[in-house]
């Protein structure tokens, strides 16, 4: 009866002293959770859209300073370098510096319109330096794609001519379809067909600056507002709507433009083909033997999109929001007494506005083996707005379920998700490069937008953000994959 007596008092006091110890664990956790500063976040988006970053175009110097900037914050706070003693993970990144933002002038029968900066035309990322005016020819997706019985040339001679080009293809529908035409999606595609077709140059009727491209020797180009296209296509007599029908069923109705429509373009441009960036890289090491073998990865890119003649793109939404969100948490986790079981590799991402680059480099050369990570959470754009959306919540309920129970309990936003569904399109998002190895990825995002959305425009500033809606995010961030860290039963 003793033994019994004994046996119960001990289990009820191990019980005590695990409840006290968990009661422990969470005043701890909150502690590191409520030091997390709106404050400070908009700190480190101040630092990274700076004039001294230039943009953060990823290749080029600026870009590697602000690299190295958010590589001293890691050695400050006692995260470790990932990469074999190094805080980077190089990889080729060829970029051009836009010396001069040029000039596009539209004639129309002896009638020359200068085309406003930002308003109406951006220069081209890649562009080659020098002064072209042509006639012009409307050649829509600019894809010859001979076993889809599709060709954007077959009634047209671009020779020497400046083309007027749409972006993506005329299959729009996400089926296995679409992964056939998707390999003439690529911008670089593109603009290598049009040279094949003897293209001199290119207004492309979509206005964003778009490092996502290939510097092709004498081969100039500008973006285009598409209502500077709709005009063009009325002084010729055309319905530019009625045509881009035409386009999505695959009727490929190009036409040359009457002589009298001409397009001047000037680019000023320096073409660095050798150059190089890289993935910044820290972990914390997880506490526990065997689980800090497994890793949780937490993501977002670097780079944006330069500076155009001295004008600069400070990528404050897209994507040092983003950044900072992982930065804070970052700092969470190395201050907090609560360490996790497993660890957490943050990742800032570089290349990703010139063509996913710095998630490919990772995901062909993972510092952790892929059947050890248990997840990849990527930010992107994660600044402005009142609400949440987590991308893969409805596949991986397991893992989403910790990201939940930290919003309803403690930051208490509106917070979506879906399920993931497999894109047979073009991939847009650094994610895609760790999905498509077999990791199950999450992509956080803002909703309800507060402020305009100016997307690759040098108006993305940090007076477009919520500085609230940072916070919660870097908190979601510590507590979300705290609780995955923790997870014994995974």
């Amino acid at each position: 009866m003793k033994t019994k007596i004994l046996l119960s008092l001990v289990l009820v006091t191990a019980a005590l002293c695990s409840g006290v110890a968990q009661e422990e664990n969470k005043d701890k956790l909150l502690e590191s959770f409520h030091a997390i500063s709106s404050n400070e976040i908009m700190e480190y988006v101040e630092e990274l859209s700076s004039d001294k970053y230039e943009g953060r175009l990823s290749g080029s110097s600026e870009y590697m300073e602000a690299a190295k900037w958010c590589a001293s914050k890691f050695e400050e706070w006692g995260i470790a370098p990932a990469n074999q003693g190094s805080y980077f993970q190089y990889f080729p990144n060829a970029y051009s510096d836009v010396l001069e933002l040029g000039e596009v002038i539209y004639t129309n029968n002896g009638q020359a319109t200068k085309l406003k900066f930002p308003e109406e035309y951006l220069p081209g990322s890649n562009s080659d330096s020098g002064t072209l005016e042509a006639e012009l020819v409307y050649v829509g997706h600019g894809i010859t794609a001979p076993e889809l019985g599709y060709d954007d040339y077959k009634n047209v001679d671009v020779k020497g001519k400046i083309i007027i080009l749409e972006t993506g293809t005329p299959y729009t529908k996400n089926d296995p379809e679409l992964g056939k035409w998707t390999p003439y999606a690529y911008h670089r595609y593109k603009f290598r067909n049009a040279v094949k077709h003897g293209a001199a140059g290119m207004i492309y009727a979509s206005k964003i600056a778009n490092p996502n491209t290939v510097h092709l020797d004498g081969f100039i180009y500008a973006h285009v507002e598409p209502k500077i296209v709709e005009q063009i296509f009325a002084d010729a007599g055309k319905d530019y709507s009625a045509v881009k029908e035409q386009l999505k069923n695959m009727e490929a109705p190009s036409f040359e433009l009457p002589a009298g429509q001409k397009i001047k373009i000037s680019a000023k441009t320096l073409y660095h083909p050798d150059a190089q960036a890289c993935n910044v890289v820290g972990m914390i090491e997880g506490s526990d033997p065997e689980l800090k073998d497994e890793v949780i990865i937490v993501g977002g890119h670097l780079d944006g999109q330069g500076q155009m003649g001295g004008v600069m793109f400070p990528s404050a939404l897209d994507n040092a929001s983003g950044v900072a969100d992982i930065l804070a948490a970052a700092k969470a986790f190395a201050q907090s007494e609560v360490k996790p079981k497993r660890s957490i590799l943050f990742i800032l991402i570089g290349g990703e506005e010139c063509g996913l680059y710095g998630s490919k480099q990772y995901a062909d050369h993972p510092l952790f083996p892929v059947e050890k990570t248990r997840l990849m959470i990527n930010l992107d754009m994660v600044g402005n707005g009142t609400g949440f959306f987590l991308t893969g919540g409805k596949t991986y309920t397991d893992l989403y379920g910790h990201f939940e129970s930290a919003n309803n309990q403690f930051i208490h936003r509106g917070l979506q998700t879906n399920a993931v569904t497999k894109n047979y399109g073009r991939p847009r998002s650094d994610a895609s490069n760790f999905e498509n190895v077999g990791i199950p990825t999450f992509g956080l995002w803002t909703r309800n937008s507060v402020f305009p959305v100016y997307y690759h425009d040098p108006r993305d500033k940090t007076d477009v953000l919520t500085p609230e809606i940072m916070e919660d995010a870097a908190k979601l961030l510590y507590l979300g994959i705290m609780g995955v860290a923790n997870d014994e039963t995974l």
